[in-house]
């Protein structure tokens, strides 16, 4: 971070930050954007689409953004946001069984209210440039890393019976990853009871002891 030196340096006024219409109409932009994005794929969607899904003229939509790939970053950053801080949520101190419990139990609440930015996220970030897809691919690391701890501080305890840890994490990620693709919030089955069949599931590909997820 630059700093710079004490008593050479005139303090500035304030600056005035974004009127909070501008940022209601930016935040109306990012979640048609992920609705589109979504729905016909990034490179499938143009902005004139974006546009008109939105009522805008195309000089309108640009006021608030600079590019199309800068709303899918936007987008992937804030899914990322979502499921870091779940995984941060999860008690570091608490047996490993219900660390894996709350940690099924945030991602999937992540996908219920994140529906749309969660299928982007999983799916489209991709087409993000170089240096962005490597910066999703860091924060992902960093969720696996938090998933990993917890089926590695398992296996050492006793409470799962896993011969690969790092094939058991992926296996176990791939499984809630998938969820985007079918689960709906309006569907029949409340979050609460999919997540009790996920984690009977996961618990049973662990081998974890019968009813070790209670509590």
């Amino acid at each position: 971070m630059a700093t710079s030196s004490p008593g050479t340096a005139h303090p500035r006024a304030a600056q005035p930050g974004p009127a909070p219409e501008a940022l209601g109409r930016r935040a109306e932009i990012l979640r048609a954007a992920g609705t589109l994005f979504r729905r016909n794929g990034y490179h499938a969607t143009s902005m004139r689409e974006l546009a008109r899904h939105l009522n805008l003229q195309g000089a309108s939509l640009y006021a608030h953004i600079d590019s199309k790939e800068q709303l899918l970053r936007e987008i992937v950053d804030s899914a990322a946001d979502a499921f870091l801080a779940s995984a941060r949520n999860v008690p570091a101190d608490a047996p490993p069984q219900e660390r894996l419990a709350a940690f099924i139990r945030g991602h999937l609440h992540v996908v219920e209210n994140e529906i749309e930015t969660a299928a982007v996220f999983f799916h489209e970030w991709t087409h993000l440039a170089e240096e962005s897809r490597r910066h999703v691919i860091e924060r992902r690391d960093a969720y696996q890393a938090h998933l990993k701890r917890i089926i590695e501080d398992g296996g050492r305890t006793g409470a799962f019976n896993v011969h690969d840890v790092d094939v058991a994490t992926l296996l176990t990620l791939s499984t809630l990853n998938w969820s985007y693709q079918w689960f709906d919030p309006k569907g029949r089955m409340p979050l609460e009871e999919l997540t009790e069949q996920y984690v009977r599931y996961v618990f049973g590909a662990l081998g974890a002891r019968e009813g070790a997820h209670r509590g």
